[in-house]
């Protein structure tokens, strides 16, 4: 099944995750998507193991986290510091649709290969730069990393045991976020060209994302002037919305609104919280956090955590198990939506999580694996018009691999 973007022809300049993030995005939806990579190191990811995905000899293939965002991707392996690789850039650029690259402000531009440069010979081309900071700015020549993004940008703050150390995310959602952006943009602006003719130049950075993603908490602190305190498992503005302790284990409750509350208090054998002025809102449970959790604890230690679920989702109460990363890739939905998938590259099983997006019923997850550093150069180039022994030379001088 042919995906959305079929035909359209994206060159994936970036590195490490939000920037191929966005790439992976795009080529799940159907656009040829190539990786263009330094031919000695490749993408810093390639060697951010353990874990490795081994061959069928025991041998290392690739890290854990390089798999994770190139699916779907051609790999060129092209030096873009030497003058022949910069000229073979601007050619596939010139074919192309869209340019995604996440080098430093003004990084490219000493390549001749900024959008401004590119843009003069393919007028059509969208760029999209992804940076820690920004184009401009007193923070623009900074690199940008998740972890710094972070803390900077007020998540850590959020995130946490309230007596304990501010904690990040135990994934890097900054990057992923900012690789979404970047797709939504990409894709906006690929709408307006086909109206125009004109490509765009997206400029995503990682501090503005982390900012614009804080949501209702950066709400919560422009309204009340207060910046949040750390709640831990709990919701700031809303009660129970949070972990608790049964008998054997965790789960969380996430009642949303009064009907639920009551459903929970009567289930509880306390129906006469539903009633009462201190409990029967959710401002009022806000107000009362303190004292409606304690009573709401001492109600789930008398019962194991699978009593307790099988309970509430019986009488309509929002609640689920707290798993483990292996526990929820074996979930029997997730299993069933087919999140969890295989493909194959050079022999070797490829395990996947799949695109959670469907068309029409079906999952647009490309099957390609992610490529093996310069997988695909002899074919790019080949395409591209250059003969074996022009492609023979440039391997030879290390322009490409």
């Amino acid at each position: 099944m042919a995906g959305p973007l079929e035909g359209r022809v994206v060159l994936d300049m970036s590195r490490v995750l939000a920037g191929p993030w966005a790439g992976q995005l795009l080529a799940d939806l159907g656009a040829r998507v190539i990786k263009i990579e330094h031919p000695g190191r490749g993408d810093d990811t390639r060697a951010w193991g353990p874990p490795w995905l081994e061959d069928a000899a025991g041998d290392p293939v690739a890290a854990a986290y390089y798999l994770c965002a190139n699916r779907g991707k051609q790999s060129l392996a092209v030096d873009i510091a030497q003058p022949e690789g910069q000229a073979l850039i601007r050619a596939l650029a010139n074919r192309a649709d869209i340019l995604i690259e996440n080098f430093k402000v003004g990084g490219l531009k000493r390549y001749g290969l900024d959008h401004e440069s590119l843009k003069a010979e393919n007028p059509g081309l969208i760029g999209c730069s992804i940076t820690g900071f920004g184009q401009d700015g007193p923070y623009a020549g900074r690199p940008g990393y998740d972890f710094m993004i972070q803390a900077m940008g007020g998540l850590m703050s959020l995130t946490g045991d309230p007596d304990g150390m501010p904690m990040k995310t135990g994934v890097a959602i900054t990057d992923v976020m900012t690789g979404l952006y970047a797709a939504v943009g990409i894709l906006a602006a690929l709408d307006e060209r086909s109206r125009t003719g004109l490509g765009r130049y997206i400029d995503v950075a990682l501090l503005d994302v982390q900012v614009a993603t804080l949501a209702n908490q950066a709400l919560n602190t422009l309204v009340s002037g207060r910046a949040p305190e750390r709640h831990g498992n709990a919701h700031p503005n809303i009660v129970p919305y949070q972990a608790f302790a049964c008998a054997d284990g965790y789960l969380v409750l996430t009642v949303g609104n009064d009907a639920q509350f009551a459903r929970l208090a009567k289930l509880l054998e306390c129906p006469e919280w539903a009633q009462d002025p201190a409990y029967a809102t959710n401002a009022a449970r806000v107000a009362n956090r303190g004292a409606l959790v304690e009573k709401i604890t001492l109600c789930l230690a008398s019962r194991t955590r699978d009593e307790w679920l099988a309970a509430f989702e019986a009488h309509g109460v929002p609640a689920g198990p707290i798993h483990s990363v292996a526990e929820a890739l074996e979930d029997v939905q997730v299993r069933h939506r087919g999140l969890v998938r295989r493909l194959e590259r050079d022999g070797t099983d490829v395990p996947q999580v799949g695109n959670p997006l469907r068309f029409d019923g079906v999952s647009c997850t490309s099957e390609s694996a992610p490529p093996t550093l310069g997988a695909d150069s002899d074919a790019v180039l080949t395409e591209m018009g250059l003969l074996a022994e022009d492609i023979a030379r440039l391997r030879d001088l290390g322009v490409v691999r």
